[in-house]
C-alpha cells in the first residue's frame, strides 16, 4: 500500500504547487483589472490586451484550480451525511464518488473538448480584434488540461480511500493484559 500512498502524496504536491501558483495568478488578475479601471475612468483610455489578460488569468485560475479545490476539500459536496461519518464511511463515499462520478466526468470533458481544442490549435485561433491579446487556442487548451489534473487528483483521493479501507483495525487490548502490566492490580489479584 505504501507505493500507492507515495504516488498520492506526489499528486497532492502537484496540486498544492498549482494552487500556490494560481494564487499569484489571482493577485495578477486583481492588479490588471485595477489598471484597466484606472485607465478607463482616470485617463479615458483602455487596453483590450489587458482586459484579455484578466480573462485568461481568470480562466486559468478556475480551470487549473479544480484539482487544488478537490485536494483541499474545498469543493461543493452535499454534506448532510458525510460530516457525521467516520473515516471508513468517508473513505467509502470518496472511493465510490471518484469511481462513479468524478473519473467518468473527467473522461467526458476530455473526450468532449478534444476536437474543440484541436480545431482551435489548427487555425491558431486569436481574438477578433487586432489589439487583443490573441492566443485563444492556449486558453481553450486549459479545458482538457483541467480534466487531466482533476482526474489525477481524483486518483490520489481514491488511493487514500483505498488505503483507509484496507487498514485492518487492531482488536482492543484484553483486560488480562492490563492487569498483568500493573503491579498494584497483580497484588490485589493475589499473584
Amino acid at each position: 500500500m505504501s507505493p500507492l500512498l507515495a504516488c498520492a502524496r506526489g499528486l497532492d504536491r502537484l496540486a498544492t504547487g498549482a494552487g500556490r501558483l494560481l494564487g499569484w495568478f489571482t493577485l495578477a488578475m486583481v492588479v490588471l483589472q485595477s489598471a484597466v479601471v484606472i485607465l478607463r475612468y482616470g485617463f479615458s483610455g483602455g487596453s483590450l490586451a489587458l482586459q484579455d489578460a484578466v480573462v485568461y488569468l481568470h480562466g486559468a485560475a478556475f480551470m487549473l484550480g479544480l484539482a487544488y479545490a478537490l485536494q483541499t476539500d474545498a469543493h461543493v459536496r452535499v454534506d448532510v451525511f458525510y460530516r457525521r461519518m467516520g473515516p471508513r464511511g468517508k473513505a467509502w463515499v470518496n472511493a465510490v464518488g471518484t469511481l462513479v462520478f468524478l473519473l467518468p466526468l473527467c473522461a467526458f470533458i476530455l473526450a468532449g473538448s478534444w476536437h474543440f481544442v484541436a480545431s482551435s490549435w489548427a487555425v491558431r485561433e486569436t481574438g477578433a480584434s487586432a489589439d487583443s491579446l490573441g492566443g485563444i487556442f492556449l486558453l481553450k487548451s486549459l479545458i482538457p488540461l483541467a480534466a487531466v489534473t482533476l482526474a489525477l487528483q481524483g486518483l490520489a483521493q481514491l488511493a487514500r480511500a483505498v488505503a483507509t479501507l484496507a487498514q485492518v483495525e487492531s482488536p482492543p487490548p484484553k483486560p488480562q493484559a492490563v492487569r498483568e502490566s500493573s503491579p498494584r492490580v497483580a497484588e490485589e489479584v493475589g499473584a
